[in-house]
């Protein structure tokens, strides 16, 4: 239905995105009452993240009972950490089961937005046409638009060259010579899953990564069939999984016993699964574990100590037509290029489309470093809400859990619009000001901006604007409620009686 019914001229929220973010604002809407939006998604089934990355190995490094909706649970998890089809498969089913399929527009990617004082609302320019909206919920998420480097020659290579988000399935890496660039989370799943049946593999690593045992396994036909007759207990072991969670942070501080436990622990996995000394050093981080992103894989690091691969750690220089040349003057012939290589985080195209009370966009307002307050609203775009915006990052648990939080932020923020009969409201920007600086000052002495390392943490501005700084339960408290005396209110253009229909 979905896919052929028309956009509705205007909305009271309209939702971009239909990842975990936008699923989970639309779901929540409609089960507190309201039906007046619409979500806007530019590919043609819903999904985000886990719709897009489909390459082989493909999975999450989030338990799964920790890694779904709290108003969803999954009892019949396969296994301990989730792949990319069951999760795809379960938020399907959410959108199914909780009825918000005929809010759904596919091919609707927003183009344009921008923010109409007179009128008290968004206007929107879309794929599939125009409309306004009172509300504008962003939820398009951190890992939605892959990066490729603007490497010398890569327009000349001959072979199939694509990002790990964009998987070829129709090319066939049997008996292929494959170059990998990158070494971030995507290729250390896929990497294993490719090598036993390409020719030869390449891997061009610029910085080794932490490797941390695993621990996946198949969750018994006892254990669901517990969780679906007894709810709690799938309810307890989520709890479980949480706290475990949340004291690995103590070692991000990059201090303390448990950091220096889990160096000893990577290194003892790296010791144990790569036995040669020469190898061993160029996968061994210079810098302190954290700092980039930790890994979790138990077939990463013995796929590299196999024949047919050569773990490469100069940079890559040129590309030419049928090869890869590297900082060293070395040429290696090559039949496919895979980027591995991450995504627009701290420079999101959506923000060069989102255009605010004084004109300008959100990508100008921000220049190299994005900021928020709350991770969710910035001065000047009234009615703006971002879902997994700056500061909302998460090095050690589930986003999911950020992101639920900040959708109940969205639903008082409607309610107070409601009962005050307000058009909108408006972060100020003292508030908005202070919170940022309270952010840099919590991740000063934290491992993620003093480990050592440049990872995709760090904005253009070399300032961490990614990542949430402490525990995420005080996150969750704070926006537990909105807080209207953070914002400048604004009053309807029209009669009051307009505001309507929010929800309860």
């Amino acid at each position: 239905m979905s896919r052929e019914a028309a956009l509705p001229e205007h909305v009271r929220v309209a939702i971009v995105g239909s990842g975990f973010a936008g699923l989970g604002c639309a779901i929540r809407l409609r089960q507190s009452g309201m039906e007046d939006f619409v979500v806007l998604e530019r590919a043609d089934d819903l999904g985000g993240t886990w719709r897009d990355n489909d390459y082989p190995g493909c999975a999450c490094d989030v338990a799964s009972h920790m890694y779904s909706f709290s108003f969803a649970p999954n009892p019949t998890w396969t296994r301990a950490y989730s792949g990319q089809r069951e999760i795809w498969e379960y938020m399907q089913d959410c959108a199914t089961r909780f009825g918000v399929r005929p809010f759904l527009r596919y091919g609707a990617e927003v183009l344009a937005a921008e923010w109409d004082d007179a009128a008290r609302h968004w206007r929107l320019t879309t794929a599939r046409g125009d409309l306004t909206a009172d509300v504008l919920v962003a939820g398009t998420g951190l890992l939605s638009d892959p990066y490729v480097p603007d490497l010398p020659g890569l327009a000349s290579f001959e072979g199939p060259a694509f990002h790990s988000a964009r998987w070829d399935h129709d090319h066939d890496l049997t008996g292929e010579r494959v170059a990998v660039i990158g070494t971030g989370a995507s290729a250390v799943q896929f990497v294993p899953a490719i090598q036993p049946k390409v020719g030869s593999l390449v891997l061009f690593q610029r910085t080794p990564p932490w490797v941390t045992p695993r621990f996946d396994r198949r969750i018994s036909e006892r254990a669901k069939k517990l969780y679906a007759q007894r709810p709690l207990a799938q309810k307890a072991a989520r709890g479980l999984i949480y706290g475990l969670s949340e004291l690995t942070l103590r070692g991000f501080n990059g201090h303390g016993p448990l950091a220096k436990l889990l160096d000893l622990g990577a290194r003892k996995h790296l010791e144990k699964q790569v036995p040669d000394p020469v190898l061993r050093a160029k996968l061994t981080p210079s810098y302190k574990i954290g700092c980039k992103r930790i890994l979790k894989s138990d077939d990463y690091l013995p796929s590299l100590t196999q024949p047919n691969v050569e773990v490469v750690t100069h940079a890559v220089t040129e590309i030419r037509p049928h090869s890869v040349v590297d900082a060293a003057g070395v040429e290696h012939a090559v039949d496919t290029i895979i980027f591995g290589t991450g995504f627009h985080v701290t420079d999101q195209p959506i923000a060069s489309r989102l255009r605010g009370r004084d004109g300008r966009l959100l990508a100008e307002v921000w220049g190299q470093s994005p900021a928020a307050y709350v991770g969710t609203t910035v001065p000047g775009f009234p009615n703006l809400f971002l879902l997994a915006g700056p500061n909302t990052g998460i090095g050690h648990t589930s986003l999911v859990f950020m992101i639920e939080g900040q959708i109940e932020y969205v639903l008082g923020a409607l309610r107070h619009l409601e009962v005050q009969r307000l058009a909108a409201v408006d972060v100020r920007p003292d508030v908005h000001a202070a919170w940022n600086a309270e952010m840099d000052r919590q991740l000063a002495d934290t491992v993620w901006n003093s480990g050592g390392c440049n990872s995709w943490y760090l904005d253009a501005s070399g300032r961490n604007s990614t990542l949430w700084p402490t525990y995420t339960w005080k996150f969750r408290k704070k926006v537990k409620q909105f807080d209207p005396a953070s914002y400048d209110e604004i009053t309807p253009a029209v009669s009051p009686d307009r505001v309507t229909g929010v929800a309860r």
